[in-house]
């Protein structure tokens, strides 16, 4: 199969998705740092890359010209908590094959890997979410990046503290039926 490199700084995010890789036969390394990750290109020469866009302090975005300088016929996959239009498109501007936003579901990884489009279609869920729950799934993976701190994530989203605090405890329902 394929030999992919995995660089992600979330460790446990990293080790299920060496052991899903793994299950469907490819050899997979990890590392969590972008110099080594450079490094390892070099001697691991590897036909997948699986780039996650918040590195400790550094921007996976800036590494993928690097990677595609040093591995131009490379598939590489840029993945990320935080996704939105704008990245996806600096991500493909500069050399991504494919965006990802997490969770990423192994039918979904397994096909950018094989590098088949990714019919949208089928991945979207027949139920879509309204905007008060997408605010709150949003907020919600805010305050996770922020380790549950509300100040640092209601600066984040550039709201009041105290409005952040009433969104967080107005949970939205889900409507089962449309």
């Amino acid at each position: 199969m394929s030999r992919i490199l995995i660089v992600e700084d979330d460790q446990s995010f990293a080790a299920t998705v060496q052991r899903r890789l793994r299950k469907y036969g490819h050899t997979c390394q990890h590392t969590d740092d972008g110099n080594k990750a450079l490094l390892i290109c070099r001697e691991f020469l590897p036909e997948v890359i699986l780039l996650d866009m918040k590195l400790h302090n550094e921007s996976g975005l800036k590494l993928i010209p690097l990677f595609r300088n040093t591995l131009p016929n490379c598939n590489i996959i840029l993945i990320t908590g935080f996704a939105s239009i704008a990245t996806a498109v600096d991500a493909i501007k500069l050399g991504a094959n494919e965006y990802l936003a997490k969770p990423i579901d192994s039918q979904t990884l397994l096909s950018a890997i094989a590098g088949k489009a990714i019919n949208i279609e089928e991945e979207t869920s027949e139920e879509t979410l309204s905007s008060g729950q997408l605010e709150w799934e949003h907020i919600n993976q805010v305050l996770k990046f922020n380790d549950g701190n509300v100040s640092a994530t209601a600066r984040q989203l550039n709201m009041h503290r105290r409005t952040l605090q009433r969104k967080l405890n107005k949970k939205p329902t889900f409507n089962r039926n449309k």
